[in-house]
């Protein structure tokens, strides 16, 4: 069993993360922020969600929108949420016409309204198209959630909530915000559809 070294190193690594992460309070702090947010928008804006990352944090926004439009554990109404990196038309027209760093701002400026959501996921906290779309929620009145890791980035002074996993290594970065988004997507729906 060649790999057994490094497999049981990794899994080590993330399961020092998960305790790191059960640990800090403002984590957790800022988890129910997210949660609190994005429940008065729905509830009292009539809101919708807006999510973008890049690589490996596009497909993780996919991921968590598609769990609120479909279900999370519950059978309910859909909510609604859509990550701004599945049309190809409209990614590579912007690219093309306006630059990728305009990439999520500009389909934010379409999309969004007064009172809807947008959360930016970025591992180092430096992605310009997501710094760029936290400028144009701001603009428009879109609250704003981000996702990150350890230590100082632009995006602190962007967001009105900003979720740091406690580490700099960039797939687990990445793990612990799906587990954040996992946590998000279960207390919203429950709390949306109590009797569900």
């Amino acid at each position: 069993m060649p790999y057994t070294g490094r497999i049981v190193y990794r899994l080590n690594q993330a399961a020092r993360l998960l305790e790191k992460m059960g640990e800090s309070t403002p984590l957790i702090e800022s988890i129910n922020l997210a949660v609190e947010m994005i429940l008065k928008s729905y509830r009292e804006e009539r809101g919708q969600l807006f999510l973008a990352g890049n690589g490996g944090s596009a497909a993780d926004a996919q991921h968590l929108a598609s769990e609120l439009v479909g279900r999370f554990y519950l059978e309910r109404r859909s909510l609604s949420a859509e990550a701004l990196t599945v049309n190809s038309s409209t990614l590579t027209a912007i690219s093309n016409d306006y630059g990728y760093e305009q990439l999520f701002s500009r389909s934010l400026e379409g999309k969004g309204k007064r009172g809807d959501i947008f959360i930016g996921l970025s591992t180092s906290g430096n992605s310009p198209n997501i710094i760029n779309a936290l400028k144009q929620a701001r603009d428009m009145g879109i609250h704003t959630i981000g996702m990150t890791g350890e230590g100082e980035s632009p995006m602190s002074e962007l967001c009105d909530v900003l979720i740091s996993i406690p580490e700099r290594d960039t797939p687990r970065i990445q793990e612990g915000h799906i587990l954040v988004g996992h946590i998000i997507c279960e207390q919203v729906e429950r709390e949306m559809f109590p009797d569900a």
